[in-house]
C-alpha cells in the first residue's frame, strides 16, 4: 500500500505523512546505523528527511555538519538525490556566538551545507530561529538571490515568535520576495501551547504548511519513560524528567488505551494525532533502529476516530 502523499504549503512538494529527523545522525547513530535506518525509510514509502547545519554541534568532539555529512554519503552512495525531498536548515550558533541570518552569512553558510550534502540544491531551507538583529527584509533578499539560483527551491522558518513570521510574510508580499511556505515548530502531545497560542493561527491564515519536531515529546510519547528509574535508558533521558508528572501520566494512560484499541505502539498513536490535526502537515520523527520505523508505518496507516482524538486532546488539555 502506497503512502499518501500530502502537499507542503504552497510549494510543489508532496511529502509522505512523516518527516525522519536527522539530529541523531552523528549523535546516537553512526554512518552506518544512519545508512540501515535511512534505507529501511525510503523501503517503506516515506521520502522527506529533516536535517540542519548544526546537527550535531552539542556532542562533544563535533563541530556542526555532521548529519548534513551522513545524509550525503547516504544520497550520494544510494543515487537517490531526486527521490529525497531534503530540508535543512541556517541561522544556529555555529560556533559565531550568536544566531546568524545576515545575507553575508546565509550566503557562505548554504555553500557549506550544498557541499557536505553532496548535493547542487535544497529543496526546503529554513531559518533555523529568529535572529532579531538581521531585518527579515535582508533575509528574503539573501533567499532570492538563492532560488534564483536553483540553490533552494522553497524556503520556511522555524520557532519564529507569531509576529516575527507575521512581520517576514508582509515583507514578502510588499517586497516581491520569496515567503516562507513552511513553519517547523515544537509540537506534541505534551507541548501544545506554544503552537497553538502561537503562530499556529498565521500558519492557517497564510496557507503555510507545517511539520512539527519533538513530536514525540523526546522519546516521551513513546511510553518508554514512566518513572524517574527510566530516565537512564538513553542519551535523551534527561529531556523527559520534566512530563514526570500528573499530566504526562495522563497523557500516557489515554496514549496506552488508544494504542490497545488499534494494537499498534503508543508511539504511533502520539504521531498519528498529529498528522490528523488541523494545519499539520506531517511530524518529524527520528528512529535509531527498524523498530522505530515501523511504529511510523503504523502512524501513517490508522484512523484514529472522533473518540480517540477527543481522548487525547482531553488528556492533554
Amino acid at each position: 500500500m502506497e503512502l499518501e502523499k500530502r502537499r507542503l504549503g504552497r510549494t510543489n512538494l508532496h511529502i509522505a505523512p512523516l518527516v525522519f529527523g536527522g539530529n541523531v545522525f552523528g549523535w546516537t547513530l553512526d554512518e552506518g546505523q544512519s545508512f540501515a535506518v535511512l534505507d529501511e525509510f525510503m523501503r517503506l514509502g516515506f521520502n522527506a528527511v529533516d536535517t540542519a547545519d548544526v546537527y550535531s554541534r552539542w556532542v562533544p568532539g563535533n563541530s556542526g555538519g555532521e548529519s548534513e555529512t551522513i545524509l550525503g554519503k547516504w544520497m550520494k552512495s544510494r543515487n537517490n538525490r531526486d527521490k529525497v525531498v531534503l530540508i535543512t536548515k541556517v541561522g544556529s550558533d555555529m560556533g559565531q556566538g550568536k544566531k546568524d541570518l545576515s545575507e553575508k552569512y546565509i550566503m557562505k553558510a548554504v555553500e557549506e551545507s550544498l557541499r557536505r550534502l553532496q548535493t547542487d540544491r535544497i529543496d526546503l531551507y529554513l531559518s533555523h530561529w529568529d535572529d532579531e538583529s538581521t531585518p527579515v527584509e535582508e533575509t528574503l533578499s539573501a533567499y532570492a538571490k538563492l532560488v534564483r539560483a536553483g540553490k533552494v527551491r522553497w524556503i520556511g522558518a522555524s520557532n519564529f515568535p507569531a509576529e516575527r513570521l507575521e512581520a517576514a510574510i508582509q515583507a514578502s508580499s510588499k517586497g516581491g520576495l520569496p515567503r516562507y511556505e513552511v513553519f517547523e515548530p515544537e509540537y506534541n502531545l505534551c507541548e501544545r501551547k506554544g503552537f497553538e497560542q502561537g503562530a499556529a493561527e498565521v500558519c492557517a491564515r497564510h496557507g503555510l504548511g507545517v511539520i512539527t519536531y519533538y513530536s514525540l515529546a523526546s522519546g516521551f510519547l513513546t511510553g518508554k519513560y514512566r518513572s524517574a528509574e527510566d530516565l537512564g535508558q538513553s542519551a535523551r533521558g534527561s529531556g523527559v524528567k520534566k512530563y514526570l508528572n500528573e499530566r504526562g501520566m495522563r497523557i500516557l494512560a489515554a496514549l496506552d488505551e488508544v494504542a490497545a484499541r488499534h494494537e499498534v505502539a503508543p508511539a504511533a498513536v502520539s504521531l498519528a494525532w498529529l498528522m490528523a490535526r488541523p494545519g499539520v502537515t506531517a511530524p518529524i520523527a527520528s528512529a535509531t533502529k527498524s523498530a522505530h520505523v515501523q511504529a511510523f508505518l503504523q502512524a501513517a496507516r490508522i484512523e484514529l476516530s472522533a473518540e480517540d482524538m477527543a481522548r487525547l486532546n482531553d488528556a492533554s488539555a
